[in-house]
């Protein structure tokens, strides 16, 4: 078996690459969100897909699946017909929730600045001796 050394973000291999793959996509950073907002109760599945506008049920249940795996979130079904399937954060996944809402803030904050500069590279290339590529 192959190990790979910690912290080397360079390598496909690291953990914390490949942690940083999965905590950094947009449905993690809504699912953590909307359970943050809800702490310390939960959220049904039919709640959490109703919150984040955009996911697909398949999405949603992938990214909760990572989320329960890497131990961010808890689940827990009753068994009812038809199970009613529940999520909250544990203790870790609260203290991510600090990191991404920094994160979204910083995003909201700039986000004028990166459309403006968007505009421009825009307007350069399809301009005058602009390729449009």
């Amino acid at each position: 078996m192959t190990t790979s050394r910690r912290g080397d973000l360079f390598d496909p291999l690291c953990p914390t690459r490949q942690l940083l793959d999965r905590i950094g996509t947009k449905w993690t950073s809504m699912a953590i969100k909307v359970l943050a907002d809800a702490a310390p109760g939960e959220v049904r599945f039919a709640d959490l897909r109703r919150r984040m506008p955009g996911i697909s049920q398949k999405m949603l249940s992938v990214t909760l699946r990572g989320l329960v795996g890497d131990g961010l979130v808890e689940r827990r079904v009753e068994p009812t017909v038809p199970p009613a399937v529940h999520y909250r954060l544990t203790g870790l996944g609260r203290s991510l929730e600090e990191p991404l809402s920094a994160l979204r803030a910083w995003a909201e904050r700039h986000m004028a600045t990166i459309d403006e500069t968007h505009r421009r590279q825009e307007a350069t290339s399809n301009g005058p001796g602009g390729n449009g590529s």
